[in-house]
């Protein structure tokens, strides 16, 4: 199986969870005399198959992103800089975003409001970085889809 597989497998597994979260609280109490609509006994065997399931696709996920090198780095290294990168795209864009926002005066005694930086600068710096974690991001898919789940 191609770890990508495995991925869009997890994923739906967490669904399935989610999905079996909801389905439980609804019949966790009935009304005296009625039956729930789904045995509850059922339902929790389904989520400890679920869990069981889950735990070892993620375990394996893990210890096939740990030993998979590109290029000297490993596939959780490159997970970790691209997380830590879109961290830094969102915080940089929110604050030149309010940098650059103009503040309009209504007359010239209003106090004036400026930006405290070169947006400019910034702006290039955040395309740098945002072409880099477009890159990183595409070189983790294309491991995703190379890679065999260990």
């Amino acid at each position: 199986m191609k770890l990508a597989t495995a991925l869009s497998e997890r994923a739906s597994l967490q669904v399935r969870l989610n999905e079996l979260q909801i389905r439980l609280n609804a019949n966790a109490k009935v009304q005296e005399g009625d039956v729930p609509a789904e045995n509850p006994v059922e339902l929790i065997a389904e989520k400890d198959r679920i869990l069981d399931e889950l735990e070892n696709l993620v375990t394996r996920i893990n210890l096939t992103n740990s030993k998979t090198e590109c290029d000297g780095v490993t596939i959780t290294e490159l997970i970790s800089k691209r997380d830590r990168m879109k961290k830094d795209v969102n915080i940089m864009r929110s604050f030149l975003n309010n940098a650059s926002s103009k503040i309009d005066r209504y007359s010239k005694t209003e106090i004036l409001i400026k930006s405290t930086v070169d947006i400019s600068e910034y702006q290039k710096k955040l395309d740098v970085i945002s072409k880099e974690l477009r890159q990183i991001d595409e070189k983790i898919q294309e491991l995703n889809w190379t890679t065999e789940l260990i």
